[in-house]
């Protein structure tokens, strides 16, 4: 058998993370070293932005110990890559303090901090770094990512006029037109403040075509706020776009039942049998003693699904017995 050199084990684990495949490039890692390959800078951001993807933080603990010990903790790409991969699995007192140590940052690394923020509900902080950018980034300007990770802030704090006041900036400051992305959160920063028509409006002035998740991000807010007009429009978007999706149908349904149209909400359930429109399994991971496990809502085909199950049942009836009842969602 012809033995793998570095870089084509490196082009084997970037190409399974870039198409989404985060846990076969993470065991291809732990078959790299296995085999005695050592790995690189360019091995260890790889395998770090696939641990971020599917919350793998204790790998990434110990990509960080090696990247020590080779003296990779202050690379840049490296490092960024371990701001993000402590942000993404939950530990953002360890981004921040890799973001600290840094000697050098770009605008990738600035990016990684500010969206590490954004995501953990600090928006103050994230706006606030955002400034020291600025004042203090060494050259480092803001860009398109800079600016979906600020207005996300916006959208978790709820900071409507902010949330403006940086959409207008993209343009007239920093010569950025503002992309699906961006417009998908002021959407989304509108429709959770209650103003469903003014993100209706923002929807009919994009200069393309809305995507589902902005759509989507409308239409749930039509849920909570019992607005079938907006919701109806939205759902002839969605039927275009996204016909599909399951949850579409349900949310609409949904939308129509909380008004008491229980014949349209009834309607939106046949449409969904008539389509052929089932809802998707959900997925999840655990990583135990570095092997990765991959589980689907309703799977009895993992190896170990009987003892996994009687587990759970086990702690189902703890929970019950401490008085837990669960709340069943369509």
């Amino acid at each position: 058998m012809v033995k793998r050199d570095a870089i084509t084990w490196n082009a084997l684990i970037s190409g399974y993370a870039q198409n989404g495949m985060a846990d076969k490039s993470v065991s291809l890692f732990h078959r790299m070293k296995e085999e005695g390959i050592v790995p690189n800078k360019i091995t260890l951001t790889t395998v770090l932005s696939a641990c971020a993807m599917i919350g793998a933080l204790d790998l990434g603990r110990q990509i960080e110990e090696y990247a020590s010990q080779r003296g990779f903790q202050h690379d840049i790409f490296v490092a960024t890559a371990l701001v993000d991969m402590y942000a993404k699995s939950g530990s953002l007192e360890s981004a921040q303090r890799i973001f600290n140590d840094m000697p050098r940052k770009n605008e990738v690394s600035w990016n990684a901090m500010i969206s590490a923020l954004a995501s953990h509900g600090k928006a103050k902080e994230a706006l606030s770094l955002f400034q020291c950018m600025l004042d203090e980034g060494g050259g480092a300007l803001p860009n398109d990512i800079t600016f979906v990770a600020l207005l996300s802030a916006c959208v978790h704090a709820g900071l409507v006029d902010e949330g403006y006041r940086l959409f207008d900036m993209m343009s007239t400051l920093f010569g950025l037109v503002p992309k699906i992305e961006h417009y998908s959160c002021m959407v989304d920063l509108l429709a959770r403040a209650g103003h469903l028509y003014e993100a209706w409006d923002l929807i009919e002035k994009m200069p393309e075509k809305p995507d589902k998740v902005t759509l989507g991000a409308l239409h749930g807010a039509c849920q909570r706020l019992k607005n079938v007009d907006i919701g109806e429009r939205v759902m002839r978007l969605l039927l275009e776009l996204d016909p599909s999706n399951s949850g579409n149908y349900i949310i609409s349904s949904k939308i129509y039942a909380n008004s008491k149209m229980l014949e349209d909400s009834a309607r939106m359930r046949l449409l969904m049998r008539q389509k052929g429109v089932t809802k998707t399994p959900g997925c999840s991971w655990i990583e135990i003693e570095n092997q990765l496990h991959e589980f689907h809502a309703g799977d009895g085909l993992h190896v170990s699904a009987t003892d996994i199950y009687g587990i759970m049942e086990l702690l189902y009836e703890e929970l019950k017995r401490e008085g837990y009842v669960p709340k069943i969602v369509d």
